[in-house]
C-alpha cells in the first residue's frame, strides 16, 4: 500500500493484532541488535530499542508511518528474554511460578519524512500460579516457550498458567493497542470514522 503503515515487526502476535483491526500495513522487521547495554535500566532498554527500531526501518522508507516495539519480562531486578533452550526455558518458568512479574512494552511512531515521531511505554502486572515441575516440563515440550521473553504467551496455550493480569491484556501479549490506536490518531497517521479505521495516505 502506498505510503500506508509499516509494522517494524516480525512478532506473528504483533501481525495478529494490528490485523484485527481491518486495515492493511506492511511488515518490514528492523534488523536493530536487541542486546540489553550495561548499566541499563528494563525501562530504558524497551525505550531505546523500540525508537532504534522504528528509526530504523522510517530510515529506509522515509515517506510512510513506521510502528515499532519492544517487550520484556521483568522478575526480581531481572530482564527474561526469549529462551535459548529447553533448560532455559524451564529456568524462567521456574522463576516465574507463583510471582508476580511486570510486562513491559515500548512502542514508536515515526515518520521521517514528516519529522515526526513519539513513543510511550506501557507496564502490566502479571502473576503467574504456582506450577509444578510436570506442567513446566509438559508447557516446555509443546515448543511455545521458544520465541517469547519469558518463556510463555498468556494467549493460546501458555494461557493455564495466569492467575490474574493488572493493566493491558494486549501490552502482555505485544503490543497495547489502546496507547497505540490513540498515538497514530494524534499523529495523523490512521483516520477512523464510520466506515472503520485506515492509514492515512496524505
Amino acid at each position: 500500500m502506498k505510503n500506508g503503515i509499516i509494522l517494524a515487526s516480525k512478532s506473528p502476535r504483533r501481525y495478529d493484532l494490528l490485523k484485527q483491526l481491518g486495515f492493511s500495513f506492511d511488515v518490514i522487521p528492523s534488523t536493530v541488535s536487541e542486546d540489553i547495554l550495561e548499566k541499563e535500566s528494563p525501562r530504558e532498554h524497551v525505550s531505546r530499542l523500540a525508537e532504534a527500531k522504528g528509526l530504523d526501518v522510517g530510515g529506509q522508507n522515509p515517506d510512510r508511518w513506521v510502528v515499532a516495539a519492544d517487550t520484556i519480562v521483568f522478575i526480581d531486578g531481572a530482564i527474561l528474554g526469549k529462551p535459548k533452550d529447553k533448560e532455559e526455558a524451564i529456568e524462567m518458568l521456574s522463576r516465574l511460578s507463583g510471582q508476580e512479574h511486570r510486562v513491559m512494552t515500548a512502542f514508536s511512531v515515526c515518520h521521517r519524512g514528516k519529522g515526526t515521531q513519539d513513543r510511550n511505554l506501557v507496564e502490566t502486572v502479571v502473576k503467574v500460579k504456582s506450577l509444578m515441575p510436570a506442567e513446566i516440563e509438559w508447557y516446555v515440550k509443546t515448543g511455545d516457550p521458544f520465541d517469547k521473553a519469558g518463556a510463555y504467551a498468556i494467549q493460546g496455550v501458555g494461557s493455564f498458567m495466569i492467575e490474574s493480569i493488572r493493566g493491558s491484556y494486549t501490552n502482555v501479549v505485544g503490543l497495547p493497542m489502546c496507547e497505540l490506536i490513540e498515538m497514530l490518531v494524534r499523529l495523523g497517521a490512521l483516520t477512523i470514522s464510520e466506515f472503520g479505521m485506515r492509514p492515512e495516505l496524505r
